[in-house]
């Protein structure tokens, strides 16, 4: 597996509504980050033509949709994202092994029928805006990291490049699904940042260091005074 540079790892959630805001944090960020994250918020305003606007500032895009519906209705709607050329695609291990095979193999069919490198496919385990209480009211009745490292597995043996996972579970899935095995990791936060609505969380620096491949960051970057300088200054903590 080729080691990534430093900032490469660093993905920046551009949690806005505002195209011509995204275009420009996009553009800015560029130099200091490995790619950015549209997601529902984004993508519900503007569709494919707000995704596209931004993809031409030539800034890899993470389009974090979390897909979750029957398998062909996934694979469908895999097949209809694959012209926008993501970099990331997001989908719920909550969908089980048949859905999540079938956008493994949507992913690289489309990918194909595109003519484009074809995207990494990651399974959603647990939110980490959730916490103990919050999954035993909607009736989890596992430990959290042993729910998050079983759908990590799952997700592995249906094909999936990886999962989305807390920092908290990144050692015990690298354990159980190999070096490999992608970990995009929301919940970071860097030291003195406020937590928000994240409820298991770490640092840049300390995530990486336990084996997180990808590292989510929004509002720490995007609402600093100056967004590429607060971008740099994690790139330079993870050794950029």
């Amino acid at each position: 597996m080729t080691e990534l540079e430093a900032h490469k790892r660093i993905l920046c959630a551009l949690d806005t509504t505002d195209t011509e805001q995204a275009c420009e944090l996009a553009r800015a960020l560029e130099p200091h980050v490995g790619g950015v994250k549209l997601g529902l918020e984004y993508f519900g305003a503007h569709g494919p033509d707000g995704f596209r606007k931004v993809a031409k500032t030539g800034m890899p895009i993470f389009l974090d949709l979390k897909l979750h519906d029957i398998p062909n209705t996934v694979a469908k709607a895999i097949h209809a994202l694959m012209p926008l050329k993501p970099s990331i695609l997001t989908i719920h291990t909550a969908g089980g092994p048949t859905m999540m095979a079938a956008a493994a193999k949507a992913a690289t069919e489309a990918a194909k029928n595109v003519g484009c490198a074809r995207p990494i496919v990651v399974g959603v385990t647990i939110l980490t805006s959730l916490d103990k209480t919050d999954l035993e009211a909607v009736g989890y009745q596992n430990n959290l990291s042993d729910q998050v490292v079983r759908l990590a597995r799952l997700a592995k043996d249906s094909g999936l490049d990886g999962v989305v996972c807390s920092p908290l579970e990144i050692e015990l899935i690298k354990e159980a699904c190999g070096k490999d095995f992608k970990l995009v990791v929301p919940g970071i936060r860097p030291a003195g940042s406020a937590t928000g609505d994240q409820k298991r969380i770490m640092t840049p620096r300390e995530a990486v260091e336990k084996g997180a491949d990808y590292i989510v960051i929004g509002r720490p970057i995007t609402q600093a005074e100056n967004p590429a300088a607060a971008a740099r200054a994690i790139a330079q903590e993870l050794g950029a």
